[in-house]
């Protein structure tokens, strides 16, 4: 297996025969990226999804913007963990801007502050 930044590791010789499969579906790439450089380009809603072609299949892609102190292994399980909502039909995301814009909404026939300010 590679680890970019480590290089290839031998997972066996590591952590024995019971951490090896012969195959495993990958069902989503977790791209780490450094704090400065994409903090900008990360979406922080989870509305746009992203994808990646690993032989020749698309698989959902998320890219995490990583500084000094973030526990990588809890970001990386959450990543897992919301893929397999989203896969199940629950799209967290979509749920709330569609919350968000329906009270944009019914907000929308009220007159804010300042239009009734005349002084």
């Amino acid at each position: 297996m590679e680890i970019r930044g480590i290089g290839l590791i031998d997972v066996q010789a590591l952590f024995g025969i019971r951490a090896v499969r012969q195959q495993k579906r990958i069902e989503v790439v977790v791209q780490l990226e450094d704090w400065e450089t994409a903090k900008d380009v990360a979406d922080r809603t989870g509305l746009s999804h992203h994808t990646s072609e690993v032989l020749g299949v698309n698989i959902p892609r998320v890219i995490v913007p990583l500084n000094p102190g973030k526990n990588i292994t809890v970001v990386s399980e959450v990543v897992a963990m919301m893929h397999l909502l989203r896969y199940s039909g629950v799209d967290v995301a979509a749920q709330f801007n569609e919350r968000l814009i329906r009270r944009m909404k019914e907000k929308r026939g009220i007159k804010g502050y300042l239009q009734e300010d005349y002084e």
